[in-house]
């Protein structure tokens, strides 16, 4: 995420996520799944903006932007308002454990669509945290940020990451990788989204399970032929018994010349990794044109 201030108000950029590598190794006793994943942020951002008070109240503006999502938004999917909202959750868990009797104004812009599994929510709720830490001057590390951050969901403590990174457990042990180079992606977005917790329940843990490592050499070292033989997801199988989408933008890609594709998270976007950015923009359009939903060329940022 990238924070600036302007004057009183601070301003963060959110990024969605894709995830390259996405392996299930089992249930654990207290209802999550071990999972272990490799997650690159994108750029495509929500914008959050936090300026503190000091009446207690705290409120938020929420508004779509429409543009490539389409013209009325019902691209981005819904999503709570209010204290409901993730984004105003993660600034009162803040201010309960800082102490902190101020309020503020939060603006959040949504590009980031919802069900997805781009992990729009739990990036804002990760820029939330930083933003409010960053105006009430309470001067939290990135760390502390994260850790407190994993008590409203497994994905928030990875957009502390700065980057790529590997993560454990439920999803809140990260380890931040180093340089993978330049990575561009095709992104489709279908009409419908699908429930996390549907395909987590339909999912059959791997057996065996696949190691993440092959893949984080492979981008190292920029041989995307092999990184594009070496991209899982272990929940896109589940999710394909929920949505029809899954499959046929599978076959949809299987016709491009992508290095290689699968559904991101819990889906339900579905991307390829590409050999620039030209290529990315070239299979967008043809993608695009075939009533799929939305298709986006997008890089990977830091």
């Amino acid at each position: 995420m990238h924070l600036q201030k302007r004057g009183d108000e601070v301003v963060v950029q959110a990024p969605a996520k894709l995830n390259l590598f996405f392996e299930v190794l089992g249930k654990r006793s207290d209802g999550y799944h071990e999972v272990e994943t490799l997650v690159v942020p994108i750029a495509l951002y929500d914008t959050l903006s936090f300026t503190a008070g000091s009446d207690g109240q705290l409120r938020l503006d929420c508004r779509q932007v429409s543009g490539f999502w389409g013209a009325d938004g019902t691209w981005l999917g819904q999503f709570p308002q209010g204290a409901d909202n993730l984004v105003v959750r993660a600034v009162e868990l803040l201010r309960r454990h800082a102490g902190v009797r101020g309020g503020g104004v939060l603006r959040l812009v949504k590009r980031i669509p919802t069900a997805a599994g781009l992990g729009g929510g739990s990036s804002d709720a990760a820029a939330a945290l930083a933003a409010a830490s960053a105006g009430w001057g309470l001067g939290w590390s990135r760390q502390e940020l994260a850790h407190l951050g994993a008590e409203l969901g497994s994905d928030v403590p990875l957009f502390f990451a700065q980057g790529p990174a590997i993560c454990r457990g439920r999803g809140e042990r990260v380890e931040p990788v180093a340089a993978l180079g330049s990575l561009h992606f095709v992104l489709v977005r279908p009409p419908a989204g699908l429930s996390t917790a549907s395909v987590y329940r339909a999912c059959v843990p791997g057996n065996p399970a696949r190691n993440v490592q092959p893949l984080v050499e492979a981008l190292a070292r920029g041989d995307l032929g092999e990184a594009g033989r070496r991209l899982v997801n272990r929940l896109e199988p589940a999710a394909e018994t929920l949505s029809p989408w899954i499959r046929r933008l599978r076959a949809e890609f299987d016709k491009t010349d992508c290095v290689g594709h699968q559904m991101s998270g819990s889906g339900s976007c579905y991307f390829g990794l590409c050999r620039h950015a030209h290529h990315a923009r070239r299979v967008a359009q043809r993608l695009q044109a075939r009533g799929l939903g939305v298709a986006l060329a997008v890089r990977g940022c830091r």
